[in-house]
């Protein structure tokens, strides 16, 4: 009688604390995790020597030397293969690149095993790996490896094109470049794929990369923040560490299998995806690229458990045809950012149960927010320990004057519920904003001084939020000059420098408009043409697919004979941004850029409706 009375107590306990606090297993689970992550992160740091990735991969390839590591089309790695060509290709670069501790390396790779198997050598000697984006070209590409301070490029055999471009500056700067390829005939480059080859598999020394510390720099990951040109945020051991433990925090097991298909030149794959499976001990299935096409097939084929997403794979999946075997499949959660709410809900209707771990970060930003709860929108909710582990505030924001608004006495003034703040994080001893590689201006940029007290200094994420009665936290746009597209941030100001080299364009304000039932924004540009010039559509299609890659190309071209500027002479957007791309309302010119005809042409009624509709594809 007894037992049973404890029993009903308990449960009417457990009944009243759902009703009161619905989420109060969600937040205590969260909790734990975070401790626990907390507690591992301390002591990783404290340790003589530091403890790094790379120690805990030769942890995983001791404790499971044949557990599958990389799963790549048909072919399977174990963790002790891995090890043992990451060894070969460590010791190839100590010989014949003469790299030594604390040199960086750049690569311009796709997704493929060689990637993750060249960052374990690097990190094994106790170098640096700069991740380029194998995207872009000429002039961004020198300047994004001029950031990292790279005294090495490894680039991926059909990407030798793109190299030979810039081969001459780097051939002035006194940059070795090899090639993933057996034999090469241009000057300046040499074959790297024979020397791995020959090399031993013999692990490398420890010592090798003896002065390691959780500050010393990991990667260079580029961004465009929300100041102008990429930047080489760093990533030291200790930020990749932090990323690398989001896997655990979500609930990822050992025994789990992680789909990626995300390029790896991104924190997310690289942090998350890469970092996450060598934390995890698990198994990854690496994708060249995203095929809506062959998603499901391979997750069915790779008894996938985990996948990644960014908010424009899962609406690709959810635009796919419907077919009988939907629901046949074994994925148990999805991690990623930027699903709409109403693909949210039409993936999990269509495609079965999967618990979406909907997240926000950025790459150089000191925090991260998890939806761990699910609810449908949010990016995150409130909680005290993360709030006291990584303290953070939603502020006001003048979007005119696109800085933070401030009291009389100076301080920034905290948003209520409800309202939509500017995220602010602070800088201190155990949460550290590392910044830029070689860029101390753009990195004092994205600090805050004195913002709530004399002396404080706070990261300027950039971006906007709101927090509703249930503390969720909801993202809602960013500022400065800077949009989102396919995944990929892309510079306004790096569009406007390219397309200002155009022969016919005189000024160009670029700037990211919203396409109903697409994430992000598309790149639009408004411009003015030079004395006695037109608007060639073949020519700028040319100017521009040559040198921005497709993300970044301004879809839509409206021709102004003067841009709205500022007091100080800022480009105005938001009247621009605000007018968007609609035929009916915009009396100036407006152009589209149109793959199937290799040119710009008049953008028409016809052609803004079937974009409404989903016919016309950008």
């Amino acid at each position: 009688m007894f037992w049973f009375f404890v029993s009903a107590v308990l449960g009417l306990l457990l009944f009243a604390l759902k009703y009161r606090y619905p989420y109060f297993v969600k937040d205590a689970k969260y909790i734990c995790r975070v401790a626990l992550v907390g507690y591992r992160m301390t002591k990783y740091i404290k340790s003589k020597p530091f403890y790094t990735l790379v120690d805990r991969f030769l942890d995983s390839v001791q404790k499971n030397p044949h557990k599958a590591f990389i799963r790549f089309q048909d072919q399977t790695y174990s963790y002790v293969q891995s090890d043992k060509q990451s060894n070969k290709i460590a010791r190839s670069l100590l010989k014949h690149a003469d790299l030594r501790e604390g040199d960086t390396v750049a690569l311009l790779l796709g997704n493929e095993p060689m990637f993750m198997w060249i960052c374990l050598a690097l990190a094994k000697i106790g170098c640096s790996a700069a991740l380029l984006n194998h995207n872009i070209r000429s002039k961004s590409l020198l300047h994004c490896f001029s950031c990292c301070g790279a005294s090495v490029l490894i680039a991926g055999a059909e990407l030798q094109d793109a190299v030979e471009e810039v081969l001459p500056a780097l051939r002035e700067q006194g940059i070795s470049v090899y090639i993933l390829t057996d034999h090469v005939t241009s000057e300046g480059m040499k074959s790297l794929t024979d020397k791995i080859k020959q090399a031993s598999d013999e692990p490398v020394p420890a010592d090798l990369r003896a002065n390691i510390s959780s500050t010393s720099p990991m990667a260079y990951i580029y961004t465009s923040g929300t100041t102008g040109l990429p930047k080489a945020a760093v990533i030291t051991h200790r930020r990749l560490w932090a990323i690398s433990f989001f896997q655990s925090i979500c609930g990822v097991k050992s025994d789990d299998v992680l789909y990626v298909c995300l390029p790896l030149y991104h924190s997310a794959a690289f942090g998350i995806g890469f970092g996450g499976t060598i934390e995890r001990g698990i198994t990854v299935v690496l994708k060249s690229k995203f095929s809506s096409s062959q998603f499901w097939d391979d997750c069915r084929k790779y008894n996938v458990t985990v996948i990644q997403y960014i908010g424009e794979t899962m609406r690709y999946l959810c635009n796919t045809p419907k077919r009988v075997s939907d629901q046949v499949h074994n994925v148990r959660m999805a991690i990623g950012n930027g699903i709409r709410p109403e693909v949210w809900r039409t993936f999990i209707s269509r495609f079965g149960h999967v618990d979406i771990k909907e997240f926000y970060g950025s790459t150089e930003g000191t925090l991260g927010f998890l939806n761990f709860a699910g609810k449908i929108g949010a990016v995150g909710r409130v909680n005290f320990l993360h709030k006291k582990l990584y303290p953070y505030s939603f502020v006001k924001f003048d979007l005119e004057q696109e800085e933070p608004v401030r009291n009389a006495n100076g301080f920034c003034i905290k948003v209520a519920k409800g309202e939509t703040g500017l995220l602010v994080s602070k800088i201190t001893q155990k949460v550290q904003f590392a910044g830029y590689a070689r860029d101390p201006k753009q990195t004092e940029k994205k600090k805050l001084y004195n913002v709530f007290e004399k002396g404080d200094v706070y990261f300027n994420s950039g971006d906007l939020f709101k927090i509703d009665r249930e503390n969720f936290i909801y993202f809602q746009d960013r500022v400065g000059d800077t949009f989102r597209w396919k995944g990929e941030n892309v510079s306004t100001n790096e569009v406007s420098d390219i397309l200002t080299n155009a022969t016919s364009i005189e000024e160009a304000n670029v700037y990211g408009v919203a396409v109903p039932g697409y994430e992000g924004r598309i790149g639009m540009s408004t411009i003015t043409l030079k004395k006695d010039h037109q608007f060639e559509c073949d020519d700028i299609f040319s100017h521009v697919t040559t040198y921005l890659p497709s993300y970044a190309r301004p879809r839509f071209i409206r021709i102004q004979n003067s841009l709205a500027v500022t007091g100080t002479f800022k480009q105005l957007k938001g009247k621009l941004v605000e007018e968007g791309f609609n035929p009916a309302t915009i009396s100036d010119p407006l152009f589209i850029l149109d793959e199937k005809v290799n040119s710009y042409r008049p953008m028409t009624h016809d052609t803004y409706q079937s974009i409404l509709e989903g016919h016309f594809r950008l």
